[in-house]
């Protein structure tokens, strides 16, 4: 079944939760094609409405998971369309286990060195059955981009994790989708560094009260700069609905 696609601020994102997000990519891990998987939050719509190439990508995906919970109460105040948050934090691990169990090979690809190949390790340790293709830090030049590709399709990785940093992931995965041999490829920002615990996940009480992304302010102050976003997707998703009642 394909998700029912919404829009927050002219920018698109799925009516998911993870239980369908799963079904979404248990379809294409069966299909002949290559899909992107994306993350869409407030930070996300802010940039893309400014970044064409950006905006072109999240358009092009197969699935945008609604990772920031303000892109769930935009999506229900602005068009009454209910879902759940996503984040891709969560999804990669959780596809790592459907791969598992369906006999899929993943291939990790970015962070600083070492970090794609630990978190490789522990997920093999959470999931034993899972195989990992192989690993690639995000450091590779234009001039060695079409050798990594070469690994890729030649490792027979049904899975692409990606994690360069947005709006980077974005663009490279869309550049080269059609290029890669895989089936699904997911832009997973700083997921591997979290799955090595750095920085470490907020307690259950703050993902719940959707209050992670003050936890991760405060460990990472410097993210202050990107999170300055948060109130300006506020107030264009109040004037919209406000313009809307007229």
């Amino acid at each position: 079944m394909t998700p029912k696609r919404t829009e927050v601020l002219g920018v698109p994102v799925d009516a998911v939760n993870m239980q369908s997000a799963l079904v979404a990519v248990r379809t294409m891990l069966a299909s002949d094609t290559n899909h992107l998987v994306f993350a869409v939050n407030p930070e996300k719509i802010m940039a893309a409405q400014e970044n064409h190439g950006l905006r072109q990508a999240l358009e092009n995906a197969s699935l945008l998971v609604p990772d920031g919970i303000g892109a769930v109460f935009a999506a229900r105040l602005l068009h009454g369309i209910r879902m759940e948050r996503v984040p891709g934090s969560d999804l990669m691990p959780a596809i790592c286990e459907l791969a598992a169990s369906e006999g899929h090979s993943v291939f990790l690809f970015g962070a600083k060195p070492g970090v794609a190949a630990e978190a490789a390790g522990l997920l093999q340790k959470r999931y034993p059955k899972l195989r990992v293709a192989d690993t690639q830090d995000g450091y590779v030049t234009e001039e060695n981009t079409d050798a990594l590709i070469e690994r890729i399709n030649s490792s027979g990785a049904a899975v692409l994790f990606v994690g360069l940093g947005s709006p980077r992931q974005e663009l490279w995965l869309d550049r080269y989708r059609t290029r890669l041999a895989t089936r699904v490829c997911q832009g997973v920002g700083g997921s591997f560094d979290a799955i090595c615990g750095n920085p470490k996940r907020a307690p259950r009480i703050v993902q719940r009260l959707h209050l992670e992304w003050l936890h991760r302010l405060f460990l990472q102050p410097k993210r202050a700069n990107r999170q300055s976003a948060l109130p300006r997707f506020v107030r264009q998703v109040i004037k919209t609905a406000l313009n809307r009642s007229y």
